[in-house]
């Protein structure tokens, strides 16, 4: 299958929010609210932890990645790069959202570009991301286009509603970055010479499996759920209960799109109370998000999770058994990770149910969409 066998709708159009139903407003009013606070990043306690995000020269470089989005500027005319092109200061950074409505979203629509456009797109995800990471993307967008089959809603869902942003220029020493905002698809990518940030990064589907259509048997995040569960499995039944924080399964991730600043206290159980072998499968749980990378920055990133291993948890809510939707939750200064099943909302709500599921990064303490580097680097207001 290739990345340019698709079908081709027209972009959704912005959403009226007038004509919305009242909850739906109630929402988006509230995600407009959470843009009025600067942006502080999810924290423990309110406050930022220090020190945890140096400017240093890892040695990892990043031309691939700034080739990749060059060529693609390079095929835009004059209106397609203004409208794709954003100051890396900008405030749209935070503007992305798993809802699958045309609500804030910006940039350029894959929908709207041409075939080889919509290659060079690919292209920057693939060399922005790592090759599992790659996949679980594309599958998600395919699956979108899966969701609309299943609800016979096409100008809704689909695999080109995606869009992509540029922030600042693609440069060796200069801040800059990119961002891919869809449903189900959320991509963050800032780029401080050859430092990089992936969050917020949020995959998911619903549903994880295509039983029929176009795209039958693709599916997505089976490793992520099989591996949380398994960790779970390992643990004694008083482990267990330390991990697990609730039974009532959230509807939404903690940390999902506009909560850039929530706060999450520690709760759940501690590496100090597990054993050195539950430790080594805990950080191949671990690696299994910071893989989200291309291969050396994904260690480096592993790297950084580590040094902080004895302040993480794991964390768990909902029924244990081999059957029951769940969330859980790996949390430290440097990384939070949340997978969790959510009930059906594009399709007929049939209560919580393992067909639909998101898994979510972040950084904790002020480095999401790189915030933390950006502000050492230069002054806020300074524009690039």
């Amino acid at each position: 299958m290739t990345d340019t066998a698709v079908l081709h709708r027209p972009a959704p159009p912005h959403v009226d929010e007038s004509k919305l139903s009242q909850p739906l407003r109630d929402l988006f009013a509230t995600w407009r609210h959470s843009l009025r606070d600067d942006f502080k990043g999810l924290t423990a306690n309110g406050e930022l932890a220090p020190d945890l995000f140096p400017l240093r020269s890892t040695g990892v470089s990043t031309q691939p990645l700034i080739a990749a989005v060059q060529e693609f500027l390079s095929s835009l005319d004059a209106v397609q790069r203004a409208a794709v092109s954003f100051p890396v200061h900008s405030e749209v950074w935070r503007h992305w959202s798993n809802i699958h409505r045309n609500v804030m979203r910006h940039g350029l629509c894959l929908t709207d570009l041409s075939e080889y456009q919509r290659k060079l797109v690919y292209n920057i995800m693939r060399a922005g991301l790592g090759a599992k990471a790659y996949e679980t993307a594309r599958k998600a967008m395919r699956l979108n286009e899966h969701l609309a089959e299943l609800t016979g809603l096409p100008d809704e869902f689909g695999e080109l509603f995606y869009w992509i942003s540029i922030f600042g220029a693609p440069s060796a020493d200069a801040p800059w970055g990119f961002q891919i905002d869809g449903h189900h698809c959320n991509i963050n990518c800032f780029v401080l010479g050859d430092q990089v940030v992936l969050t917020p990064m949020l995959l998911g589907s619903e549903p994880v499996l295509a039983e029929s259509g176009r795209y039958k048997g693709t599916t997505v995040l089976r490793e992520e759920e099989a591996r949380g569960w398994d960790f779970m499995n390992g643990l004694t039944a008083e482990q267990r209960a330390k991990a697990t924080i609730g039974y009532d399964l959230p509807f939404d991730g903690y940390a999902s799109g506009f909560k850039d600043n929530v706060v999450i206290p520690y709760d759940g159980l501690r590496t100090r109370d597990m054993t050195p072998e539950q430790v080594a499968s805990f950080v191949d749980l671990i690696r299994l998000y910071t893989d989200r990378l291309p291969p050396a920055q994904a260690q480096l990133r592993l790297d950084e999770a580590r040094r902080h291993l004895g302040e993480t948890i794991f964390a768990w809510i909902g029924q244990f058994d081999p059957i029951a939707p769940f969330y859980y939750r790996i949390y430290n200064p440097v990384i939070f990770i949340e997978f969790y099943h959510q009930p059906g909302v594009a399709l007929p709500d049939t209560g919580y149910n393992r067909r639909h599921a998101h898994a979510l990064v972040r950084t904790p303490n002020g480095n999401d969409y790189g915030r933390a580097l950006l502000r050492q680097h230069q002054p806020k207001n300074k524009p690039t």
